[in-house]
């Protein structure tokens, strides 16, 4: 009997020592970091249980001892309630953190940049490249785009998107983006044109975006844009032609190869404002803020035209000698940086 018992103390001693040492592993486990060295997107699939969630991150070199990893969601139940998504694992994170996460629900956040001055094709392009999104739109025509969103106006599409880095999660919709976009510019939009300057020449609000895009693609100099609104502005009041060469670009698209000449500002378009009256049909590019607010508030100036300085900005004249003088210069300068 004494050595039964003798016996039985001992491997209550040894079982007592290897779940000592278990607890000791499960630990080390839990409080060790994951073994990436770089940022990690992980996908947990919808109906992932605990042996699979452990293999998957063996798999992917995550974690390296999927056993004990096991161990610990049973002594710690409270971390294996993850939930299915994307997540971003990042270097020096604890295995406790990255479950913690996985629990959370807290998906990656994916950029998405809109620029000021682009096209709506340029941004379906865009979101054809960007990684994670869903794609719903059969194709990239505006057409296309104006039906799926239920546009009010199908024809305002270009430029009626705004731009900005919008964050979204994996599986998230090209149209889902598209809407967010939109509706801010509508937003934006409406309350500018609440608050214009009064007697604008503008029928309408997609008259009010269309010269916030020609401005947007005129000047990137802040400072400039309420006076570069104010030229067109005034050339509207008396009867002059425009004459922007963004326009001319617009209406010219896939013929043109970065070069105008002059036969491209005499070529007619319904977007060539060296040929047509008054304003374009519509927007030729997305706005930003800054140039939306110079078109609802254009500065008061004399100005009825202006030609770049060569130093990034513009030399603004009342006269067309003025003017002839300013662009010789500007030539002149541009002669010089060149033979540099």
């Amino acid at each position: 009997m004494k050595k039964m018992f003798r016996f039985v103390l001992l491997l209550l001693v040894m079982f007592a020592i290897a779940a000592g040492v278990g607890m000791w592993k499960v630990r080390q486990l839990a409080n060790s970091k994951i073994l990436i060295k770089d940022e990690t997107i992980f996908t947990l699939k919808a109906g992932t249980g605990r042996m699979a969630l452990g293999d998957s991150l063996y798999v992917e070199k995550v974690i390296n001892r999927p056993r004990v990893f096991q161990w610990l969601l049973r002594v710690e139940p409270q971390l294996s309630h993850f939930k299915a998504g994307t997540y971003r694992f990042t270097p020096g994170m604890s295995v406790r953190d990255m479950l913690q996460l996985l629990a959370s629900g807290k998906e990656a956040q994916f950029p998405l940049r809109f620029v000021e001055g682009m096209r709506v094709s340029d941004y379906l392009k865009q979101l054809r490249e960007a990684p994670y999104v869903k794609h719903t739109l059969k194709d990239d025509s505006y057409a296309t785009l104006a039906e799926a969103l239920k546009l009010e106006h199908p024809d305002w599409v270009e430029g009626w998107f705004w731009p900005d880095t919008w964050m979204y999660t994996a599986h998230t919709t090209d149209l889902q983006i598209l809407k967010r976009a939109h509706l801010k510019m509508v937003n934006a939009v409406e309350s500018a044109w609440k608050g214009r300057a009064d007697n604008l020449p503008y029928q309408d609000q997609n008259q009010l975006v269309t010269m916030a895009s020609i401005i947007e693609k005129e000047t990137a100099v802040a400072a400039e844009r309420d006076k570069v609104a104010s030229v067109f502005i005034n050339r509207l009041r008396v009867g002059m032609r425009l004459q922007t060469d963004p326009t001319v670009i617009y209406g010219m698209g896939e013929r043109y190869n970065g070069k105008l000449s002059r036969k491209d500002l005499e070529t007619p378009t319904a977007y060539n404002t060296y040929v047509i009256a008054g304003m374009p049909p519509g927007p030729i590019a997305t706005p930003g803020e800054a140039s939306l607010n110079a078109a609802a508030h254009p500065a008061k100036t004399p100005y009825l035209y202006f030609v770049a300085d060569g130093k990034g900005g513009h030399t603004f004249n009342t006269n067309l000698a003025s003017h002839n003088r300013s662009v010789q210069d500007y030539l002149k300068a541009l002669k010089e940086k060149n033979a540099q």
